[in-house]
This record gives structure tokens, C-alpha cells and sequence, in this order.
């Protein structure tokens, strides 16, 4: 809950510091509401889009885009679980999918026998060549053709502002986990 219970909001108006949580004001509540309810529909719009043009999920064609920017298309699984900002089970389990579509594949890590790297296949590039053209139609639809050109720079400072904040050291972040 974001916002104060309805029955303690009269006693909340001004609370003392340190006397219980910061409420979201009116306004506040509105923004938050909105931004979920935006980033709700906007990833099942991705979501939906790849799943009819690619066959994948949102995270899947991320994963592929992240390999196809790394180096001779490669990348150690942890730091593309860092990239990807999830989980490192949930990527093996993203990883094994495109294993079996035969879009990536792994392989031992050189310097290090723990590691594993994933590489995107000939076969992921194609498809992600395939997949692209559509997916940022998809994005510049439903996003920087609804935005002048100042509210997309703004929307994208806040979300740097916001991002930075939840990754301060020593933070509990997904791909740690």
C-alpha cells in the first residue's frame, strides 16, 4: 500500500518525524497510479507484440539484444543477468528457452571454468533481425510518438534518477540473487 488507510488519514495529516510512514500526498498517489498503470500496460503491449511476431517474451528478445551489443556476441551469464536486471535462475531458465529455439547457446568460460558464456547463434541474429523492425514500431507507438521530444528527455532523466537509487552499493539487486 502506497497510500494511507482511509480510516487513519484524518490522524495522518500531519504526522511528527519518525512518527510513521511518509503518505503518498493526493498528488503523489496520482502520479504513482498513473506510472504503474502506464508501465502495467506498456509491457504487456511489448509483451503481446513479440509473443505474435517473434514467438518470445519481452525478456527473451532483451536477452538477444544484449548479446547481439556484446562483444563477438558473447557475454558471461552473470553479467548478462546484471544487463537484464533479473535474476541469475531466472535467466538460466530464459537461457535454456532460447538454448531449445536455437538461438543461443553456452559455452565455458575461458578464464574462469565456473563461468559460462552466453552466445547468440546465427540463427538468434536472424531472428532478432527479423524481430526488430516491429518491435520498435511497437516502442515508438506506443511511447515516443505520444511525447514531445522535451517530455522524452524528462520521462528518461526520472527513470536514471529513479534507477540510480535502487542500486546504491551493497544493494539486494536481482542479479545478485
Amino acid at each position: 500500500m502506497t497510500n494511507r488507510p482511509a480510516e487513519s488519514a484524518a490522524a495522518a495529516e500531519a504526522p511528527e518525524a519518525g512518527a510513521g510512514p511518509r503518505w503518498l500526498t493526493a498528488a503523489e498517489q496520482d502520479t504513482w497510479r498513473a506510472y504503474m498503470h502506464a508501465y502495467t500496460l506498456l509491457e504487456d503491449h511489448l509483451d503481446r507484440q513479440l509473443q505474435r511476431d517473434a514467438g518470445m517474451p519481452h525478456i527473451y528478445y532483451g536477452l538477444l539484444v544484449q548479446l547481439s551489443e556484446a562483444p563477438r556476441r558473447r557475454m558471461r551469464m552473470t553479467e548478462l543477468a546484471q544487463h537484464a536486471k533479473i535474476t541469475r535462475s531466472r535467466l538460466s531458465h530464459a537461457i535454456a528457452r532460447l538454448e531449445k529455439n536455437g538461438w543461443v547457446r553456452r559455452e565455458e568460460c575461458p578464464s574462469d571454468k565456473r563461468g559460462q558464456l552466453a552466445v547468440l547463434t546465427e540463427d538468434g541474429f536472424a531472428m532478432l533481425s527479423r524481430s526488430a523492425p516491429g518491435h520498435v514500431a511497437a516502442v515508438r507507438a506506443a511511447v515516443f510518438d505520444r511525447l514531445t521530444p522535451e517530455q522524452a528527455a524528462q520521462f528518461g532523466e526520472a527513470c536514471r534518477i529513479i534507477a540510480s537509487g535502487l542500486q546504491p552499493a551493497g544493494a539486494d539487486v536481482p542479479w545478485l540473487r
